[in-house]
């Protein structure tokens, strides 16, 4: 679980990344969820897009997603989020976080 200060820190990064993944009409297919577990390993921080033939709520699929692939919802704003997840292999690690005040 990630503070509200790594939350807020997160944000400011992902206001500058264009998305990387997109949900067409056809919803979250297997295909989608593969490559967002692939972004979020190589890249930490993804941005997702929801296409308009797709009707979802983006906050609500966005803690869906991050459930199903072990990350940590950071923002969802009009029909984009965002997720992270630290990456497991330590060498393509290249986001830092602020430490947790204990």
């Amino acid at each position: 679980m990630i503070t509200s200060k790594q939350r807020s820190y997160l944000r400011s990064l992902a206001h500058n990344i264009d998305p990387l993944v997109y949900i067409g009409k056809q919803g979250v297919t297997e295909n989608v969820v593969k490559e967002l577990d692939q972004c979020l390993e190589n890249r930490e921080l993804v941005k997702v897009k929801i296409q308009e033939g797709f009707e979802a709520d983006p906050k609500e699929l966005a803690n869906e997603m991050a459930e199903q692939l072990g990350a940590e919802f950071v923002q969802a704003i009009g029909r984009k989020f965002s997720l992270y997840r630290q990456s497991s292999d330590p060498e393509k690690r290249q986001i830092v976080l602020p430490k947790a005040k204990k």
